[in-house]
Parts: C-alpha cells; structure tokens; sequence
C-alpha cells in the first residue's frame, strides 16, 4: 500500500464521488497526500463542507480541495455539477466513479423513474463520465476508476424491468447496479477501469458480511489504479490488487452496446 502514498501526482485533477466517508473519503485523502487537487464530491453543500474539514485536519492542503455538490437521486443535479467541473477543470485526470447507495427493503423510484441503486449506483456515474469526456480526454493520462463489487458476479441485467417493479430484491437491485458499472467500464469512449476494492468496513459491509477490511485498505487499490504510473487494460477488472476476469457478460461487446442504449434512454435529455 506504501507505494501509492509515495507517487507523486502535483499538478493532477481527480474528482471522487461518494467522497463523504468510507472509500470514498480515504480515496480523497490518498489523492491529497500525493499532491493531486482533489474535487470533493458529496450530495448536499453541508457533507461536502463537513468532508473537506476532516480532510484539512487529516493533512491535506485546502487549496488542493474543491468541494462539487450533487444529489445523485437527481439526474439534473449531476448534468449541473458536470457543467460547473467543465467550466472551472476543462482537464481532468482522474474520476474516480464511488458514490454508491445499499438497495433499501422497500421498492424505491427516484423523480426521474428510476429504481433509485441502479440511478445513483450506475447512472448518475454513466451520466457524469459522459458529460466529462471532454476534460478526461483533454488528459494524455486521463482515466476513469469504477468502484465496482464482486456481487456483479451473481448479478443479471433486467432488460426489460431494469426497475425490478415486477420482483424487487434489494440485493439483485444492487449487484444489477454493480454488474452495470462494471459492464461500463468496457465502453472505449474514455479508458476506464473497474475494481472490487474487497469487503470494507464501510455502510455497504452488510450486504457482505460482518467483518471487512478497514476502509484506507480498499482505497488504496482503487488510488492504485488512478496513478499514471500504474498501467491499466481499457475496459478491465481488478480485484483488488490483481486483475482478474469479470462476469463473462461484463466484456460481451452486444452487452456494453445494449447497456448504452438502455442508460442513454433513462438519462434522457440530461445526457
């Protein structure tokens, strides 16, 4: 783990969602302690405010810190914070795609008519890393890390009920979600990644176990991977450290064509 803390990457711009706590939070602060500006991404001004605090009283530089603020249960409110990343980071390095909710008990849509693991899992992050082709492109070295599960390997896509209305599961909901993300990954428009970072100590831990991994563990696989020093396979899956083989319907090109079209349609006008 050592060796991620010690690379330096002054002069680097990388966005974390989900940066409020958990792997998140530590993804952020690893970016920090290398030297990257780090945009601080929660869903409300008050938990991004709250989160660069303890990363100031942790260490890092605050003028190295950029809070960013959007709901990801809102799909306008993503399309808005990537129009303001645009206009203020027209070169990004790094996003690294964390921000993540546990399915609830409870069948639950969002305002936009989504089931609400699959938007805020896997469509606030579709609909954001395409808003920020641009910057990531404008990057030579510019990359996009997926936080991804190994549920996605019990996972299937519901094609036609991607809401899961007609037989809801909160742990299919979520590992559809994670299977999504890691199909995603695949896409070529910006070289992306996906990771399992193992099973943390974080609010998702219940639906694996008891015990996990502290959180500073899992993000420093995931900070492994946003390093330019760190070779990368576009489209890949990493279980922690090593890269592995996805579920088999995670690389089938008509799965990453079909999963487009499908996000594309539920993000609708945001895209």
């Amino acid at each position: 783990m050592s060796q991620t803390a010690s690379t330096p990457s002054t002069g680097r711009t990388a966005l974390v969602t989900g940066a409020t706590s958990g792997i998140g939070w530590e993804t952020a602060r690893l970016l920090a302690a290398q030297g990257c500006t780090v945009i601080v991404h929660a869903p409300t001004a008050e938990s991004a405010s709250e989160a660069v605090e303890r990363l100031v009283a942790a260490g890092a530089d605050p003028s190295r810190l950029c809070p960013a603020v959007a709901d990801f249960t809102r799909l306008e409110e993503v399309e808005a914070m990537a129009r303001r990343i645009r206009d203020s980071h027209p070169r990004l390095d790094v996003l690294v795609n964390n921000a993540a909710v546990a399915a609830p008990e409870r069948h639950t849509i969002t305002d936009d008519g989504n089931e609400i693991a699959f938007q805020v899992n896997f469509l606030a992050a579709y609909l954001l890393t395409r808003q920020l082709e641009g910057p990531l492109n404008a990057s030579p070295s510019g990359r996009v890390v997926n936080v991804s599960s190994s549920l996605h390997r019990t996972a299937s896509i519901a094609w036609s009920d991607p809401n899961r209305a007609r037989r809801y599961s909160r742990l299919a909901a979520y590992a559809q979600s994670q299977l999504a993300l890691t199909v995603f990954a695949a896409d070529s428009a910006v070289q992306a990644v996906s990771v399992h970072p193992g099973n943390c100590e974080t609010a998702l831990l219940p639906l694996y176990g008891h015990e996990g991994a502290p959180a500073a563990e899992g993000a420093a696989h995931v900070v492994r991977l946003c390093d330019p020093g760190t070779e990368i396979v576009n489209g890949a899956y990493y279980d922690r450290a090593e890269r592995t083989e996805p579920a088999p319907a995670a690389t089938e090109e008509r799965t990453v064509k079909r999963l487009n079209k499908l996000a594309d349609q539920l993000v609708g006008s945001h895209a």
